[in-house]
């Protein structure tokens, strides 16, 4: 889209935001990270020096804060969200308030200030348990969960508030795999990863579950893809955005394969009962974006830095895994 030069990214330290902004530096953009920083500052520790890059360690639902730091914002890439039902479930009032509640103002205050892209980060969780073979971008949403339902409720939010001054794009990503700076282990191919390296063996929970993958790479370039196409082709669109649609089970077999087939694969039961193959049809035939990289390369992206000892203490840490840090941290 023309005219976009400085892009804010709310939670730019976070999983995704640490690989996105590096990027959106190297090809030229001016950056506003607005984060917490909750799981500390070293996520974007490799581009702190740049001159195109402002850190602003802040909380999202700071009216104040985002009037301040919105003039000049010619695009938001709005991540910032306590992720994982979890993490949402520890404090339901907390989660409300960051997830839902900010995001309001935010599109107000962004389309007062005449930003003219705004993308949005829900999630491929908002059609809950589907038995349809290709859940895809028409079919009604039937989130499960608070989280769920209030990644739904924003993406109505943004249609209600829908301009010509203010384009806007919905991303509903699959379940976001492989290595950042600022690492998740608590997401399904890390989790197995990290076991089959570091323990020797992988724990199914379930297994028959179908889960819709993305490689963190995949999902970053597509940021980057977005702001780079007209604003017709885009606005108040809403798009899947994943890759490959495997069961648990054969996520933990694909993971055991890329790292020579030796690690044993122990099964157990599971509450989990989501499910859903999710389609990414709609964004490869009306924008020609497909997701090209595959499950093993996360996994070994993932074995490569847990050799180079880049993940210390990968079961210990609480900064790897959401809802342990919030339980520390007990943000209010």
């Amino acid at each position: 889209m023309e005219g976009i030069k400085t892009i804010l990214v709310t939670g730019g330290a976070g999983y995704v935001g640490a690989v996105l902004v590096p990027k959106l530096i190297e090809q030229g953009y001016s950056v506003k990270v607005l984060d917490l920083y909750i799981y500390g500052t070293e996520a974007l520790s490799s581009v702190r020096q740049e001159p195109g890059l402002e850190e602003i360690k802040g909380d999202i639902r700071d009216a104040g804060l985002l009037n301040k730091i919105m003039p000049g914002v010619d695009a938001v890439i709005h991540l910032a969200c306590i992720s994982n039902d979890p993490s949402y479930e520890l404090n339901p009032d907390l989660g409300k308030s960051i997830n839902f509640d900010a995001f309001a103002p935010l599109v107000e205050i962004s389309k007062k200030n005449k930003v003219k892209f705004f993308i949005y980060a829900s999630s491929s969780s908002v059609y809950g348990l589907r038995d349809e073979d290709e859940v895809t971008e028409d079919l009604s949403l039937e989130p499960l969960t608070e989280y769920s339902r209030y990644k739904a409720e924003c993406e109505h939010v943004l249609h209600e508030n829908a301009s010509d001054e203010m384009a806007f794009t919905i991303i509903r990503p699959s379940t976001v795999c492989g290595y950042s700076s600022r690492l998740r282990l608590d997401l399904t191919v890390n989790i197995l990863t990290s076991h089959a390296v570091n323990k020797g063996v992988i724990t199914v929970f379930g297994g028959e579950q179908k889960r819709p993958n993305l490689h963190i790479e995949d999902m970053t370039d597509l940021y980057l893809f977005l702001l780079e196409q007209p604003r017709e082709k885009i606005d108040r669109k809403t798009y899947n955005v994943g890759y490959e649609n495997y069961k648990v089970k054969e996520i933990a077999r694909i993971v055991n394969k890329a790292l020579g087939g030796d690690v044993p694969i122990n099964t157990t039961s599971s509450d989990d009962i989501r499910s859903y193959h999710v389609s990414s049809k709609k964004i490869r035939d009306e924008l020609g974006f497909e997701a090209k990289h595959t499950l093993e390369e996360a996994v070994l992206d993932l074995k490569d830095a847990f050799t180079k000892g880049l993940v210390p203490e990968p079961f210990s840490n609480p900064a790897y895994f959401n809802i342990k840090t919030m339980q520390i941290i007990n943000l209010k």
